[in-house]
């Protein structure tokens, strides 16, 4: 088992930044893959952002591109969104997932550990 325990959510103002972090334990993890994910409300979850088990490759959404960065630090066991010019469409609850293997993993169902979550919400 893997538990995933998300922070650093919050309400910011339109153009403003926030860190979410993701803590992991219970198994290594430099063996995971890791991804953010958001499900804002009345909508379906979304793929957000992946990276490799050694940090070494990552891939994003289209739509934030340019303004979010995915990292991990293995030696603490946590991983990090990096959220720049935020915009209200960005308000959800973002949510980290692992998943075992090298790759980088861009849909849901391929992941095996979510975390519980934390409200993002961008204020205009």
């Amino acid at each position: 088992q893997v538990q995933l325990v998300e922070s650093g959510g919050g309400l910011v103002q339109a153009g403003g930044s926030l860190r979410l972090s993701c803590a992991a334990s219970g198994r290594t993890f430099s063996d995971y893959a890791m991804g953010w994910f958001r499900q804002a409300t009345g909508k379906e979850r979304e793929f957000v952002a992946t990276i490799n088990s050694s940090g070494g490759t990552s891939y994003y959404a289209d739509f934030v591109k340019g303004r979010f960065t995915i990292s991990r630090d293995n030696a603490k066991n946590t991983v990090y969104l990096q959220m720049n010019n935020l915009k209200p469409e960005d308000t959800a609850v973002y949510y980290c997932a692992a998943r075992w293997g090298t790759n980088n993993y861009v849909q849901g169902k391929w992941y095996d550990y979510w975390g519980q979550g934390t409200q993002v919400t961008i204020s205009s």
